[in-house]
């Protein structure tokens, strides 16, 4: 069978649901793939008629907006011993280290922390419940999860979805080969971006603790 003809069996309703489902859990605090479901969704759009781009869009943005006030309301109720007891759960995700990079990104930034913090992994799944943790207005965090999430789930879904229009002849003369090459390459290169943030990250912290050298 050829890979347009199999793409065109998946049901778009199971695809539009299984976004904004793990989306949204990740979005309330649980360390899922959201960023890979939905490049990957985004990336079925291009080469299957049955599913639409903007309907997809729209499925990750309404996950993303409702899983992060989801946890924002867990993490107002739970307050810090929520944390600690994500920490024991997750340390990768919820570790001591990475809660206090957090928590000093949103003491500085604020709604914009909500906001750029869509696009980063990490502050992708702390935004929701540490903004309730840390009472910020409800109403400066709904608009800045709004507005992250149409950008972040929007602009994902257009620009993978035209890369995989660009890329049809090609996935075509290659069928299953070509998806498998084209799904690694959108992975390989968030890998990247994402190992450059974090060494960015490491860096600026390092900065951060060296010692100050006493007066003369």
């Amino acid at each position: 069978m050829h890979v347009q003809e199999w793409l065109d069996t998946v049901p778009a309703a199971a695809v539009y649901a299984l976004v904004a489902l793990v989306i949204a859990l990740e979005s309330l605090g649980i360390p899922l793939p959201g960023e890979i479901v939905l490049v990957s969704a985004a990336l079925l759009s291009s080469q299957s008629d049955g599913i639409d781009p903007i309907i997809l869009g729209a499925c990750a943005t309404v996950g993303a907006v409702i899983g992060d006030s989801i946890g924002y309301a867990i993490g107002r109720k739970g307050g810090r011993p929520l944390l600690a007891w994500l920490g024991k759960k997750f340390p990768r995700h919820f570790g001591e280290r990475h809660i206090a990079t957090a928590e000093r990104s949103f003491e500085k930034w604020g709604m914009w922390a909500v906001f750029f913090g869509r696009f980063i992994a990490l502050l992708r799944i702390f935004a929701g419940p540490l903004a309730g943790v840390l009472h910020m207005p409800y109403w400066k965090f709904l608009i800045a999860n709004v507005l992250g999430g149409i950008c972040w789930a929007g602009g994902t879904t257009a620009v993978i979805y035209y890369v995989g229009v660009v890329a049809e002849d090609w996935l075509k003369r290659f069928s299953y080969l070509g998806l498998v090459a084209a799904a690694l390459v959108g992975l390989t290169s968030m890998l990247v971006l994402k190992r450059k943030a974090k060494r960015a990250t490491a860096e600026k912290r390092a900065e951060e603790q060296e010692p100050v050298p006493a007066a003369e």
